[in-house]
């Protein structure tokens, strides 16, 4: 954008944007086409290209490629439209803040949790975010992966994410540091725990055993396969796919062939709640750190008391000092113990 003028653009912007105009355009780019827009937000078509004309003409460049494929953003559209999203949501979270603290409450909290993280630890870290007792926080937990989690972080969708650090998530814009290493356990009904744990660790016997695992191509996963690799076995086909550790509980504890390996903080958890047993094997174990992720500039109050409060339960309960540097793209391997 040849001679941009940036406080030109400001000036357009500050007089003339509405939130109409953000919320135009993610609809446009979620249906690439004026026509399925203007039939979602109950407009006329001629109606909804004027008003992407009036966007354009506040940015002084064109924020979509059209073409017989629909829409598709430009550069400085994306760029645009990131920003655009946080709005929406900041706007949307101000609206859920203020039905909070009307209903006699201190602050709601959008946490982002991968699977296989202990609801004791979120637990804890909730309840000590505020706690004298007097005004309660509200939380909205979202669960999924590490990746879609910090896209959400950057779009302002959610306002804290604990998932993992590893090489190849995208952290522009994001903070992080390390909580603690999870490590592995061999879960089972406490039948076959007793007859599993009366010899040594046996691949061949293991992979003939009904294994209930996580979802496809996540962290998890991929660590189980890569263990029956490196014993030169292929990698069990899974009985149940889940990302519940509820339910791989529940169901190992009801069957008699049924095994899982998960971390072991969540195993501990399963032992409690499912009534699984451990069994007592080794294994080599490269999985990512947990890490705590932030956004790089813009936390509230609330956001930094929750991240506190995390960091002191997890000092606890793993001892170490969460906060320490961690090289992300290291994947903070950890030796077979």
């Amino acid at each position: 954008m040849a001679g941009f003028d940036a406080d030109e653009v400001l000036r357009r912007l500050g007089a003339r944007l509405k939130m109409r105009h953000l919320t135009l355009l993610l609809n446009i780019r979620r249906y690439g086409s004026l026509t399925r827009v203007a039939e979602r937000m109950a407009s006329s078509q001629p109606a909804i290209t004027n008003a992407l004309a009036e966007l354009e003409g506040m940015f002084g460049a064109p924020l979509f490629d059209r073409s017989v494929r629909g829409m598709a953003p430009t550069a400085l559209g994306e760029v645009v439209l990131s920003r655009a999203s946080a709005m929406v949501h900041d706007l949307e979270h101000l609206v859920r803040d203020m039905e909070t603290v009307v209903a006699g409450h201190a602050a709601h909290l959008h946490i982002g949790v991968i699977p296989f993280i202990s609801g004791r630890i979120l637990s804890a870290a909730i309840q000590r975010t505020l706690p004298d007792g007097k005004r309660r926080l509200t939380v909205t937990v979202h669960e999924a992966a590490s990746e879609p989690l910090l896209a959400r972080l950057r779009e302002h969708d959610v306002d804290i994410v604990i998932g993992r650090a590893s090489a190849t998530l995208d952290l522009d814009g994001v903070a992080f540091e390390r909580l603690y290493q999870q490590q592995p356990r061999l879960i089972a009904s406490r039948r076959l725990a007793a007859r599993l744990g009366r010899t040594r660790l046996d691949w061949p016997v293991l992979v003939e055993l009904d294994w209930i695992l996580g979802a496809p191509h996540t962290p998890m996963r991929e660590q189980v396969a890569d263990m029956f690799l490196g014993a030169g076995l292929a990698p069990p086909t899974p009985i149940v796919e889940s990302g519940s550790a509820r339910l791989i509980g529940e169901m190992i504890a009801a069957s008699e062939t049924a095994v899982s390996i998960v971390p072991s903080d969540v195993a501990d958890e399963l032992v409690r709640i499912a009534g699984v047993a451990i069994v007592p094997y080794s294994f080599n174990w490269t999985l990512p750190p947990i890490a705590l992720f932030t956004r790089a500039q813009g936390a509230r109050p609330v956001d930094t008391l929750f991240a506190e409060s995390l960091r002191q339960v997890c000092r606890e309960i793993f001892g170490g000092a969460p906060g320490d540097p961690v090289n992300a793209r290291s994947g903070g391997s950890m030796a077979s113990r």
